[in-house]
């Protein structure tokens, strides 16, 4: 009889603690993001994927489609695709294609970008159900930005 008043005693015991401890979480303030209807501050060492900079002095690209950056992407996930036109010094981008779905946010692509043509951008809402969602032509998104 004495161990089970001694159970039901320890039992109330515990019940009392964890109603304090839930009590006392109720008055602290709220250190959770209501999202999507409360956004937080992106940091500026945020790495989404890749995008071509914008130049601010001619208001085009940088990229000299040297074609550095998807030669040393290890996740094969880039493709420039350049022409060598008349009257024109160099090669002119044609497109440059960013399959997101191998990229693995290394970012050695914009370490190696001699014209520092590429950044990383602050997209971080990247879901889809499709695939293609993920293939991105920079070089048409840098234009549909003007």
């Amino acid at each position: 009889m004495k161990e089970y008043f001694s159970l039901l005693f320890t039992g109330a015991k515990s019940l009392l603690v964890g109603m304090g401890v839930t009590l006392r979480q109720m008055f602290k303030p709220i250190v959770t993001v209501q999202y999507p209807r409360e956004r937080l501050d992106i940091t500026p060492n945020f790495r989404g994927h890749t995008e071509l900079v914008r130049d601010r002095e001619t208001g085009t690209h940088r990229c000299i489609s040297c074609k550095l950056c998807q030669r040393d992407c290890p996740s094969s996930c880039i493709t420039v695709i350049s022409e060598k036109r008349e009257g024109v010094k160099g090669l002119t981008l044609l497109s440059y294609r960013l399959d997101f779905t191998k990229c693995s946010l290394c970012g050695i692509c914009v370490e190696v970008c001699p014209t520092t043509a590429l950044g990383f951008s602050g997209e971080y809402e990247l879901a889809g159900f499709d695939p293609d969602e993920f293939r991105y032509d920079l070089l048409k998104e840098l234009e549909g930005r003007e």
